[in-house]
C-alpha cells in the first residue's frame, strides 16, 4: 500500500494519511502487506513499486466537477477520462511516475483510490477538511474491500485513530 501526497498541506496528505491510519487501526492476515509513505518522490519511488505483486495507491485526485471529499477508485490502465491529475505538482509527478515504469514494462496492477481535496497551497496546516475526512470513511472501507479480494483479512484494533489525528501526528515516526 503506497500513500501519496504532502502532509504540510492539509487535504494534500490525505494518501499517506489514509495509509497510516490503515496500518495504525487494522492488524492483516492472510499475505503480507507493506506500508509505505510514499510523500512526494514520485520517480524515486520506482525501485520500491517494481518489486511488487499489486499496488494499491493512495493519494488525492483532481476530477472535473467533483466535489471535495468525492472518492474514486479504478484500475491505473483505466483512468476514467475526467480525473485530470492537475491539483497540484506531486499528482503530476506521480502519474508520470507511473507512466514511466509501465513504459518499461514494470509496473505491476496498480488500483488508485483517490479523494478530492480541498486545495490550501498557501497555508502549512495539518488540518483536513471536514468533507475530505468524511469522504475518506468510504475511501477506508474501498481499501479494505480491494485488500480482503485480494486475499488480505483485516482485523480492527481496539482504540482506533480518526484521520485528523493521524494527520496531527503525521511528523512523528510512530502513531
Amino acid at each position: 500500500m503506497l500513500g501519496i501526497g504532502n502532509i504540510l498541506l492539509g487535504d494534500e496528505g490525505v494518501g499517506v494519511h489514509l495509509c497510516n491510519q490503515l496500518q495504525r487501526n487494522y492488524a492483516f492476515s492472510g499475505q503480507d502487506v507493506d506500508f509505505m509513505d510514499g510523500g512526494t518522490m514520485a520517480q524515486a519511488l520506482i525501485p520500491w513499486i517494481v518489486e511488487y505483486e499489486k499496488i494499491l495507491l493512495l493519494d488525492c485526485v483532481s476530477v472535473e466537477g467533483a466535489q471535495v471529499g468525492e472518492v474514486f477508485c479504478f484500475d491505473f490502465v483505466q483512468i476514467p477520462p475526467n480525473i485530470t491529475w492537475a491539483g497540484s505538482a506531486h499528482e503530476v509527478e506521480m502519474l508520470q511516475t507511473l507512466k514511466l515504469t509501465a513504459l518499461m514494462g514494470d509496473l505491476p496492477p496498480t488500483t488508485i483510490i483517490g479523494l478530492v481535496p480541498e486545495i490550501a497551497l498557501e497555508n502549512t496546516t495539518f488540518n483536513l477538511s471536514p468533507a475530505l475526512q468524511q469522504g475518506a470513511q468510504l475511501a477506508t472501507e474501498k481499501a479494505l474491500e480491494i485488500l480482503t479480494a485480494w486475499g488480505l483479512k483485516a482485523t480492527p484494533k481496539p482504540t482506533p485513530l480518526s484521520l485528523q489525528d493521524i494527520a496531527n501526528n503525521s511528523y512523528r515516526s510512530a502513531l
